[in-house]
């Protein structure tokens, strides 16, 4: 899966956690910051992923670096995919 196809999903799921119509993402949007996410909902937002596209969670990975940007969550979606693919 490619960044963005991944992106896409991420606005798919974005729009259903929130309640609301979830534009354009942009690699520097931030989830917390600019599109209010809360705790709750990042946890409902990487439910969905792992519904949706098989993402395989680690929670060992999942710092809060991961949350800061569509970029950063992004680059861990894309490197979790990397590393089931790899196996």
């Amino acid at each position: 899966m490619n960044r963005s196809e991944i992106v896409a999903h991420l606005r798919i799921a974005l729009s259903a956690v929130l309640n609301r119509e979830v534009g354009e993402l942009t690699p520097a949007a931030r989830l917390f910051e600019d599109l209010a996410l809360d705790s709750t909902s990042v946890i409902e937002l990487l439910m969905s992923l792992e519904d949706t596209i098989g993402l395989e969670i680690d929670p060992d990975d999942l710092g809060p670096e991961v949350f800061q940007t569509i970029g950063s969550l992004t680059e861990y979606i894309e490197a979790s995919f990397n590393r089931v693919s790899a196996v």
